[in-house]
């Protein structure tokens, strides 16, 4: 009895103790590294004007237009937060989304207890707490801290109705509410359905006493999760006339320019997410340096001059025309029929790997180019140093799916694999689109991490 009830305090003690250290790692970032910019000004103006004057778009007064650029699932999260706290209140926004994200420690805590064993658990939950690559996007207002809340609720209500034969309707309801808001929070949540409800299907493939009242579920499942796109698809057709049931790929309104040509351009030899500050998201803003392209970017010298008159003929105005977007079209083209391997297999593999093993600091004040050891040493170390924690995450999740501990592994892999083949087919290599993967990276390396049979805490 004694024993019993010093296990339970320890389990107790634990699970405080991590989810206290949790809390403090993102005060702490939150003061120290909080950041309102780029996208996040894009969401926060959304939402402002959305509330304020009843339009979901930018711009102001006599500018403001409605817009399709972004889905409307966070905006209505930083609405709600306004409303409560005042138009613009971002340190309420972050201070949610802290409890937001430990909440989604927590929920990796009961599906690690509840599918593998309780040490596993408290295990997870510590690795969840202290991780500083999901943690630091609870200080940016950014889909991020809630989409991971959307992929770990989705895994563990799912595992609860399968283990419940789907006759539990809280859960059932969980996972209507997880796989919906995710879809409605990113274009690519999407994806995390796609995996949750084929696994499904294919797991009750044989089971035929319950297969068919399984596969009605599931199908209601699927329909109620894009139940709420069909308001935002109306939405878009009464206002612009075009069937858009998601946001466009490339941020785009109807009529305006998407720049696809120039985006195809830099598909041609980007690899490394420094390229996104210098000439991705630079475009149409400031100048372009031709010094900071890679080697890859040119085949030949001609090739480079022409290179330099198209960026020197941007840098007259730092806008995109339709000619001008042509003709880095013409461009891309050319390098993708000289070198196809190298465009459609190499580059997105690289792309890939950028976006899995890089150091995840773009939300630091640390140099972009990390690798320049004599410009930034401080900076390079720090850089480093995250790189090799953010290698051990993956060294060790890699190792609990080929132990074999990882429970639910299809379902998760599944998920991983969809993730990375439409990663493979984007321009931008960001290492923030990896992180909706992180809640399974946790689970796996937590499974490696403790024995094989250890239920000894309560």
């Amino acid at each position: 009895m004694r024993t019993s009830r010093r296990a339970r305090l320890s389990a107790q003690i634990s699970v405080s103790l991590a989810l206290v250290f949790g809390l403090l790692l993102r005060v702490v970032l939150m003061h120290r590294f909080a950041i309102v910019s780029g996208d996040g000004l894009v969401y926060g103006k959304l939402a402002a004007n959305w509330l304020t004057h009843g339009v979901f778009g930018l711009g102001d007064g006599a500018t403001l237009h409605p817009t399709l650029i972004r889905l409307p699932g966070y905006p209505a999260f930083l609405a709600v937060v306004f409303r409560i706290f005042g138009v613009g209140n971002y340190v309420a926004v972050f201070c949610s989304q802290i409890v937001i994200d430990l909440l989604t420690c927590w929920l990796i805590f009961l599906f690690v207890r509840t599918q593998s064993s309780t040490r596993a658990a408290h295990i997870a939950l510590w690795l969840a707490a202290l991780c500083p690559f999901t943690a630091t996007y609870v200080a940016v207002p950014l889909t991020e801290t809630l989409s991971i809340f959307c992929v770990t609720l989705a895994l563990l209500a799912a595992s609860k109705c399968l283990d419940q034969d789907f006759a539990n309707w809280p859960w059932l309801l969980a996972l209507v509410f997880a796989l919906g808001s995710a879809i409605l929070l990113r274009p690519d949540g999407g994806l995390l359905a796609a995996a949750v409800i084929g696994w499904l299907c294919w797991h009750f493939r044989r089971r035929t006493p319950k297969r068919r009242f399984v596969m009605t579920r599931l199908a209601a499942i699927s329909l109620l999760a894009l139940l709420p796109l069909t308001p935002w698809t109306i939405r878009n057709w009464h206002v612009f006339h075009v069937f858009q049931p998601l946001a466009p790929r490339y941020a785009n309104d109807p009529g305006e320019l998407p720049e696809s040509g120039y985006k195809s351009w830099t598909k041609t030899w980007f690899v490394d997410a420094t390229s996104n500050e210098e000439f991705y998201w630079c475009a149409d803003d400031c100048p372009l340096d031709i010094n900071r392209l890679p080697n890859r970017a040119f085949d030949s010298p001609g090739q480079r001059d022409r290179t330099a008159d198209l960026l020197d003929d941007y840098n007259d105005s730092q806008t995109f025309s339709a000619p001008l977007d042509a003709r880095f079209a013409t461009l891309a083209m050319e390098r993708a029929h000289a070198h196809p391997v190298r465009t459609h297999f190499a580059l997105p593999l690289l792309r890939l790997a950028d976006m899995w093993l890089r150091p995840r600091t773009e939300l630091f004040d640390t140099a972009a180019r990390w690798w320049e050891w004599r410009d930034h040493p401080r900076s390079s170390i720090f850089a480093l140093t995250y790189a090799l924690l953010n290698a051990a995450y993956l060294a060790l999740a890699i190792a609990g799916f080929l132990r074999r501990r990882v429970p639910l592994a299809g379902m998760m892999l599944g998920y991983v694999a969809l993730r990375c083949l439409l990663l493979l087919t984007i321009e931008n290599a960001e290492p923030r689109y990896t992180l909706e993967c992180f809640p399974i990276v946790i689970i796996a390396a937590a499974c490696a991490l403790a024995p094989k049979k250890s239920n000894t805490i309560a």
